[in-house]
C-alpha cells in the first residue's frame, strides 16, 4: 500500500504546526507537509516541524515561482538551516504566462543548489510531462482516483522522453472529519474552483471539485475513504481540513488517518 502523508496550510499557528508533525512522526507518516499561502510562509512552517521531529520527511507544497524566485528559496532554505535529507522541494508555476519555462528554469537552477528531492506540482498534460523531465516526483491536487491514472501517463511520456524512470507520485486529498469541518471543505472547493488554472482542471476532470475531497462521519471510515487513491500513488497526503484550525481538531484527523490503523483499532494515540 502506499505511503501517507499529512498536510496542513502554513497559515496555521507554528504551535499546531509542531504539534502536529510531531504526532506525525509518532504515528508512522511518512512525510509531513505544509502547503505555501500568501499569509503563510511554508518554508518558516517546515522549521516549526523540523525542530521537533528528527526522522519523518518535511515537504512543502509548493512554491509558486511567480512569488518566490530560485534564489530566494535556496537562501531562505539555508537561514532556516532545513534538513536536506529530509527536505521536499515543491515548486509550481503560480500565475502569469510562462509556466512551463519558469518551472523548467527554476527546476534547473534549485539543482544546482540544493540537494534535496525536488518535486514538481502539475495539473494539466503539459506540465505532468515536464514534471515526468525534470522532478524526483510530482505532487498533483485536488483530482480524483481514476484522474491519477491519466495525470501518470502523462508524466511517463515526459519521462520516457527524458530517458528518465518514472518520479514518484504523490497527492493531497482533502479531508473532513466531522460535521463541523464540512462548510470549511465546501468554501476551500469553491474557492479553489475560482482560479482559471483549476478551474481548467475540474473542466477536464469532468467534476467538481468537492468531488476530489473526502468527508466522512467515523474516523473508522477514513482508511477506506481513502483506499482509491492509496492504490494509485506513491504517497497520499491527508489534507487536513478542520473548521478552526484548533489543535484539537487537527490531532483529531492525524489520529483518525494514522497509518496502518494504528489508531480507530485500538491504538493509544499521542499525547
Amino acid at each position: 500500500m502506499t505511503a501517507r502523508g499529512f498536510g496542513l496550510a502554513a497559515a496555521v499557528s507554528h504551535e499546531v504546526i509542531r504539534a502536529a508533525a510531531s504526532a506525525c512522526e509518532a504515528l508512522g507518516y511518512r512525510t509531513f507537509w505544509v502547503n505555501d499561502t500568501p499569509d503563510g510562509d511554508g518554508l518558516a512552517a517546515l522549521a516549526a516541524a523540523a525542530s521537533v521531529t528528527s526522522r519523518i520527511a518535511l515537504g512543502v507544497g509548493v512554491l509558486p515561482l511567480s512569488r518566490w524566485t530560485p534564489e530566494r528559496i535556496a537562501e531562505r532554505v539555508r537561514e532556516l538551516d532545513l534538513p536536506m535529507e529530509r527536505l521536499r522541494l515543491g515548486i509550481g508555476s503560480g500565475a502569469g504566462r510562462g509556466a512551463l519555462e519558469r518551472v523548467r528554469q527554476g527546476a534547473q537552477v534549485l539543482r544546482t543548489v540544493l540537494s534535496c528531492e525536488l518535486v514538481v506540482a502539475a495539473l494539466g498534460p503539459r506540465m505532468c510531462r515536464l514534471a515526468g523531465e525534470v522532478a524526483d516526483a510530482v505532487l498533483f491536487n485536488w483530482l480524483t482516483p481514476e484522474f491519477v491514472d491519466r495525470s501518470t501517463e502523462w508524466v511517463r511520456a515526459g519521462a520516457e522522453a527524458a530517458g528518465r524512470s518514472l518520479p514518484q507520485r504523490y497527492a493531497y486529498v482533502r479531508v473532513a472529519l466531522g460535521q463541523a469541518a464540512l462548510p470549511r471543505l465546501e468554501d476551500e472547493a469553491a474557492r479553489y474552483e475560482r482560479f482559471p488554472g483549476y478551474r481548467e482542471h475540474f473542466q477536464r476532470m469532468g467534476v467538481p471539485a468537492r468531488a476530489t475531497a473526502i468527508a466522512v462521519e467515523r474516523a473508522e471510515d477514513l482508511s477506506a475513504a481513502l483506499a482509491p487513491w492509496e492504490e494509485r500513488l506513491d504517497e497520499t497526503v491527508v489534507r487536513a481540513v478542520t473548521a478552526n484550525d484548533r489543535l484539537d481538531e487537527v490531532l483529531a484527523l492525524v489520529e483518525a488517518a494514522a497509518p496502518d490503523g494504528q489508531l480507530g483499532s485500538g491504538g493509544q494515540g499521542v499525547s
